[in-house]
């Protein structure tokens, strides 16, 4: 039964008489305090420079004179450079063969690792390793020393009576040298990948071993397609880490890209032209390009994902 106050109240809002409750908004001062340190960061770490190189990739910059507005000549002058085609060559080679092989060793390391096996913790971690690693300039240093003249690969070469040559320091054996090392740091896509296995529901299996079918079968007809999300996810991911390689051509190469810019990098390109050349303009030039490459690799990957990549939805 409704009290007086709250009739009388009713009857008020239907004549348009009823007193307007002052609404009360939350004060927000404490959020934005909290968020302060966050938005400096990005403003002054990251949108800032992001602003910054797109201005001076128009401009004439070499840090010791102001920058000069040049419009589209470091554009022009980069797309008639030869070094920055090889470059282009060199990086779209490393990643076309690269990435495949890497998420190839992954998904089939993380199939084995997903049966179940004695100690699958250490093995995880053990698997890990080399991702952690694999862009640091120790294993670079020891990548060297492997596939050197005197290197481990043709130490083991020579005990079948192989002369091995210096697979850094030939030009058609140095990039692929480097697409080892990046097939080696599989770690984590692997671990992605166990992941996504231990999503797909046992009862799956179940049934289609109850049908008849082989673990071949199996995999393609329902690991493969439950898992494609997870390997598009990697997909995309691994691109773009590898076009921004960079420390395993500094460091193998010794900084010179060489032999004759076999394993010439995009991203060492540019740092060459940035601190080698203090060509800041032409550099911010090259970066934003980069951009536009990845960008465009990216959207590819997501416009094709339409065709093979299966939701459950």
């Amino acid at each position: 039964m409704s009290s007086l106050g709250e009739l009388r109240t009713i009857a008020l809002r239907r004549t348009g008489d009823a007193p307007r409750v002052k609404e009360k908004y939350p004060d927000n001062k404490a959020a934005v305090l909290f968020l302060l340190p966050w938005l400096v960061g990005i403003i002054g770490l990251t949108i800032g420079p992001i602003a910054a190189s797109l201005f001076l990739s128009f401009t004439e910059y070499n840090l010791l004179r102001p920058p000069e507005w040049t419009g589209l000549d470091n554009f022009t002058a980069m797309f008639a450079d030869p070094r920055f085609w090889n470059s282009m060559r060199v990086t779209i080679v490393y990643v076309v063969v690269g990435v495949p092989l890497q998420l190839a060793l992954a998904l089939g390391l993380a199939i084995l690792l997903d049966k179940g096996m004695r100690g699958l913790s250490f093995y995880r971690s053990v698997f890990y390793l080399p991702s952690l690693l694999g862009g640091s300039v120790a294993i670079a240093i020891l990548w060297r020393q492997v596939f050197g003249k005197e290197g481990l690969v043709n130490g083991f070469l020579a005990w079948f009576g192989i002369e091995g040559p210096g697979w850094i320091g030939h030009p058609d054996f140095a990039l692929g040298t480097l697409i080892v090392l990046h097939v080696w740091t599989f770690g984590s896509p692997m671990v992605i990948f166990l992941a996504g296995l231990r999503q797909i529901p046992e009862m799956y299996y179940e049934a289609a071993s109850m049908d008849g079918a082989g673990r071949f079968r199996q995999f393609f007809s329902i690991t493969f397609p439950l898992l494609t999300p997870v390997i598009f996810f990697n997909l995309v991911l691994q691109i773009i880490f590898a076009f921004q390689s960079f420390t395993q051509a500094y460091v193998v190469s010794g900084g010179t890209g060489g032999p004759g810019d076999a394993t010439m990098f995009f991203t060492l390109l540019l740092y060459k032209e940035a601190f080698t050349e203090l060509d800041m303009g032409y550099a911010s030039a090259m970066a934003w390009f980069l951009v536009l490459v990845i960008a465009a690799f990216t959207a590819f990957n997501f416009w094709l994902s339409k065709y093979w990549v299966f939701y459950d939805d």
